[in-house]
């Protein structure tokens, strides 16, 4: 009787301690398994394009002085009537044409010293905006100003306000396939990688995507935008 429980002992402790061996044994592979599957590289792509802008906008700004306030005021509104006909017989559309309310400035009230008064107590400053897509006409239209010029009319365009802007509002029309060719490269440098290491390129384990910039392409030509984003793509390696 004796020792068929010591017989039962041992067939028992022998079989706990076989079934620990092979889950221990399924364990250590399903680790190593586990270990195998969460390699990964991580790559980046670069789409960049240029396109052009398709919205400029064109600060005009002139100055001129008087004695006299109402004649300052008549001044000012002779000068944006006479820049007005210009622009539309240049071919822009008055729609695209908009009047700042006139700056003026009283420079007897300004005075804080006994130096010799100004020639001319009142100066008025206003801007005329061109809000347009045609930009080709936008451009024509630049080139020839001077002929205002010559009848009297003084432009002031130093300050940044005065600086002329293009836009480019197409962004969303780009967007689609600037990423597909940013997740696209990223993957040609994730397959060289996993070549050059002797891997296979799994599935997308993460992806993100970076901010679109835009910007002029050089300082001569504003109105020429690059377009760039980078995708970052993480993929799983296996052997």
């Amino acid at each position: 009787m004796s020792e068929n429980r010591h017989s039962n002992a041992f067939l028992l402790g022998f079989f706990i301690f076989l079934g620990l061996s092979v889950l221990g044994y399924l364990l250590g592979q399903a680790a190593i398994e586990y270990r195998l599957y969460d390699r990964s590289v991580t790559v980046k792509g670069l789409s960049e394009h240029e396109y052009e802008a398709d919205i400029v906008i064109w600060p005009i700004q002139f100055n001129t002085a008087s004695n006299n306030l109402k004649q300052l005021y008549d001044a000012i509104d002779e000068t944006s009537s006479d820049i007005k006909s210009f622009l539309i017989k240049q071919g822009i559309s008055e729609a695209d044409i908009t009047f700042s309310a006139p700056a003026i400035t009283d420079k007897i009230a300004q005075r804080y010293d006994n130096s010799r008064s100004p020639e001319f107590r009142y100066s008025g400053f206003q801007t005329v905006t061109v809000y347009s897509n045609n930009i080709a006409a936008v451009h024509s239209v630049m080139g020839s100003l001077s002929e205002l010029g010559k009848k009297g009319i003084v432009f002031t365009g130093t300050g940044y306000d005065s600086q002329t802007e293009y836009l480019f509002t197409r962004l969303n029309e780009v967007k689609p396939d600037m990423i597909e060719e940013a997740t696209r490269k990223a993957r040609h440098v994730a397959e060289k990688f996993a070549a050059d290491s002797a891997s296979q390129l799994g599935k997308i384990k993460k992806a993100s995507q970076g901010q679109f910039s835009i910007y002029a392409r050089d300082r001569n030509n504003p109105h020429i935008k690059n377009v760039r984003v980078v995708a970052t793509v993480e993929y799983y390696l296996s052997d």
